[in-house]
């Protein structure tokens, strides 16, 4: 896959680095349906999603992708979108928010889209 010189660049700031940013949001829904509710808090479980989620297991979950082949690995299990992106739509006259467009976690001021491959956020809670 080749990557625009300005997505490299950003990759290489992060290489090593702690990122600032937050989360804003966290859903999880234990159906499919097209939205996720917000939640309090959840539960990240190593090599299987959020737990309660229905996307959560080691194997696809997605429909389509679960007719095609129901064996495959599940590489969605964590499912994150900036907040920007929610603010942008907002702007175009999309009526949108956390948790709508299924995500389960929602952060602010990190560039996803910047990660390289493999990249693992270190996501803790603030201290009370």
């Amino acid at each position: 896959m080749l990557m625009r010189s300005e997505q490299r660049k950003r990759m290489k700031l992060y290489e090593g680095r702690i990122l600032p940013g937050r989360v804003a949001a966290v859903s999880l829904s234990a159906i499919h349906q097209f939205s996720k509710p917000v939640q309090k808090s959840i539960r990240l479980l190593a090599g299987l999603g959020v737990e309660g989620d229905t996307h959560l297991g080691v194997t696809v979950q997605h429909r389509s992708r679960v007719a095609k082949d129901p064996t495959r690995p599940n590489l969605r299990q964590v499912h994150l979108i900036h907040e920007e992106l929610l603010d942008e739509l907002c702007a175009g006259g999309f009526q949108v928010a956390p948790g709508m467009i299924r995500e389960n976690i929602t952060t602010r001021g990190i560039d996803l889209l910047a990660l390289p491959r493999g990249a693992r956020l270190h996501i803790v809670m603030p201290p009370s």
